[in-house]
């Protein structure tokens, strides 16, 4: 028995076949998003080229509103206006978990520069 490379299924090796193609960001993916990566660009993804400053800006915009639904719903579940307290629970949830994301990053995005800052030059 013998298994024959990749050049040997279906002419793949002929048809331009590539192992690994990098996503980026950029307008190529479809309705907006990352091209490259199937299942990508759906209605929440980037819509044209943007700079990292912009994508930061809009994730931290996105935080804010979340954290502003949840204090809205902790307030009407407090007051008893609210009908379904698991729509709190799920928005509080919510804005912790992304609380959270958004400080691992920024944690990242530190010791990054740290690190770049102690580079010799």
């Amino acid at each position: 028995m013998s298994i024959g490379g990749i050049e040997g299924i279906g002419g793949l090796a002929g048809a331009g076949f590539t192992p690994f193609q990098a996503p980026r960001i950029d307008g190529a993916g479809g309705a907006g998003g990352v091209s490259g990566v199937s299942g990508a660009g759906g209605a929440g993804g980037v819509s044209g080229t943007q700079s990292f400053s912009d994508l930061v800006l809009d994730g931290i915009d996105q935080l804010e509103g979340i954290q502003d639904k949840a204090s809205s719903l902790g307030v009407q579940a407090a007051t008893g206006q609210l009908d379904n307290i698991h729509d709190y629970t799920l928005a509080a949830s919510q804005a912790q978990v992304t609380t959270q994301l958004t400080v691992a990053v920024r944690n990242k995005a530190m010791e990054a520069f740290t690190e770049i800052m102690r580079m010799p030059i």
